[in-house]
C-alpha cells in the first residue's frame, strides 16, 4: 500500500464523501485543497465503459485547447528536403532526418511531440521501441503525419496546446487542462473543448452509458468526482 504524505491525507480528510460536482465546483475544490508549493497542472480523468480488449471500442484523437497547457511544448519533425526548411521556419525545435532518426534511436527524447511527413515513416519504423512506450511516435490517426504543406498549421496547433488523449488499458483518459495559474474560465474552456472532442469520438460498439466517472485532480492533489451527466452533455 502506498504511504501518502500528511498534507494529502488532510486532503482527503477536507474533501470527504464528495458527491459528484460541476466542473466550476471542482475547480474550486482543486483551489482550496492543493497544498504544493508549485503551480501544479490540472488535469480530467475519465472512465470510460469501453472494453479496450476490442479495437472499435478505443478512443484516441487529439485537441487544440484554446488556453494551452502552461508550458512550452517542443515540437520535434521528422523531414527530409525541403520540408526541413518549413518546419523550421514554422517553429519546430528540431528538424531532420537520417541523423536526427539515429540521435532518437540511441535514446533522445528530449521533445515533447513528434511530427513526419508521409515520405519518411518508412525510416522512422524502427524508432517505435523508443517513442510507442512514450506515446511519441508520429500516427496518421492523431493527426501527426502530414504532408509538408500541413506543416505550419500542425506545428503552430502543438505549440499553442495540442493535446493528445486515448485510452490506457483500463479504458481511463487521462489528459492535462491547464494550470492551477490560470483563470477558472480559462480552466474551463479548456476542459469544454477536450470533453466535447471525446464525446464526438465515442465509439459506436460501446452501448448504454459511455463515460462511467470522472475525476479532476491537480499534480499533487487529490482526485475530486464529477457530475458525468454534465460531461456528457458538451458538445462542439
Amino acid at each position: 500500500m502506498t504511504k501518502r504524505g500528511k498534507k494529502y491525507e488532510d486532503a482527503i480528510s477536507k474533501l470527504g464523501e464528495q458527491e459528484p460536482c460541476s466542473p466550476d465546483e471542482a475547480i474550486a475544490l482543486a483551489r482550496e485543497l492543493s497544498f504544493a508549493k508549485f503551480d501544479e497542472t490540472v488535469e480530467l480523468h475519465i472512465r470510460t465503459n469501453a472494453d479496450t480488449r476490442h479495437a472499435e471500442q478505443l478512443v484516441r484523437g487529439t485537441a487544440v485547447l484554446p488556453h494551452g497547457i502552461g508550458k512550452e511544448i517542443r515540437v520535434l519533425v521528422f523531414a527530409e528536403g525541403e520540408a526541413v526548411g518549413i518546419a523550421t521556419a514554422a517553429g519546430a525545435d528540431h528538424a531532420g532526418a537520417d541523423e536526427l532518426i539515429e540521435t532518437v534511436d540511441g535514446g533522445w527524447t528530449e521533445f515533447d511531440i513528434a511530427i513526419a511527413t508521409p515520405m519518411i515513416m518508412g525510416k522512422i519504423g524502427k524508432l517505435g521501441r523508443v517513442l510507442g512506450r512514450k506515446g511519441l511516435m508520429p500516427n496518421p490517426r492523431t493527426g501527426t503525419v502530414v504532408p509538408q504543406e500541413d506543416l505550419p498549421r500542425v506545428i503552430g496547433e502543438a505549440k499553442q496546446g495540442r493535446v493528445e488523449y486515448r485510452m490506457d488499458r483500463s479504458g481511463i483518459i487521462h489528459v492535462p487542462i491547464g494550470k492551477l495559474s490560470f483563470s477558472d474560465s480559462q480552466i474551463i474552456d479548456n476542459l469544454n473543448v477536450l470533453v466535447a472532442y471525446v464525446n464526438k469520438d465515442r465509439p459506436s460498439a460501446v452501448k448504454g452509458r459511455f463515460m462511467n466517472s470522472a475525476t479532476m485532480s491537480t499534480t499533487m492533489g487529490v482526485g475530486i468526482p464529477m457530475d458525468v451527466g454534465v460531461l456528457s452533455a458538451i458538445t462542439l
